[in-house]
């Protein structure tokens, strides 16, 4: 039988479970949010980096993967994250909140700013071992999405696919969404060939995406 382009990721076994829920119990804090390159923190620990347009939910999973009610500002309004984001996760990893990308609100010149700090810090973070890109599960994969994807290939940075509100779509349509996500990470060479379905009110998928951080190498 052929294995599907894009498998989902396995729920990790107890260890590695166990792995992962340490980590994220332990101390978590916010350090600073950056504006420019000059404002990075020291490259001195494993860095992983969360991307997705406004609206996908990108400050409820952080939140719900580190336990925190509060740690990523949720925000009513989308795009209001205008920074990079850096959370300390004791002293070994970084973990890193991206702007929201494609809010059709923002301004021109704020939108071209984000978009060159993002391309700088892309392309500039030796540390930086994975991107977590996150897709909305109701909308799949949008056009916006896959230019971050292309800027990832281009900064040969590997980076996941994490679809967000997976209990929000119909068991019906689940089959459709998945085919339309796997044709649109087939042309990216930087996509890395495993899917993280995650709800982050019914608790889908935490468990693995906190043992996939806490493995890195």
């Amino acid at each position: 039988m052929q294995q599907l382009p894009f498998p989902i990721a396995d729920e990790p076994d107890h260890a590695t479970s166990e792995l992962g829920r340490k980590m994220f119990a332990g101390e978590i804090n916010f350090l600073k949010g950056v504006v420019d390159m000059s404002g990075l923190p020291p490259a001195d620990r494993l860095e992983v980096c969360f991307a997705g347009r406004s609206n996908v939910g990108k400050s409820t999973l952080i939140n719900a993967l580190t336990g925190r009610k509060a740690l990523a500002r949720a925000s009513n309004t989308p795009g209001r994250t205008q920074e990079i984001n850096y959370f300390t996760m004791g002293e070994s990893h970084y973990l890193v909140d991206l702007p929201g990308y494609g809010f059709a609100n923002a301004p021109v010149a704020v939108v071209q700013k984000w978009q060159a700090l993002l391309k700088q810090y892309l392309s500039g973070r030796q540390t930086l071992r994975r991107a977590f890109v996150l897709v909305d599960a109701r909308h799949g994969i949008k056009p916006v999405d896959e230019e971050i994807m292309s800027l990832l290939d281009s900064a040969a940075v590997t980076f996941q696919c994490v679809l967000t509100k997976t209990d929000k779509i119909k068991d019906g349509d689940r089959e459709a969404l998945l085919a339309q996500v796997r044709s649109r990470l087939a042309p990216h060479p930087a996509a890395f060939p495993e899917l993280i379905l995650t709800s982050s009110e019914k608790g889908e998928g935490i468990a693995t995406l906190r043992a996939t951080i806490a493995t890195l190498e």
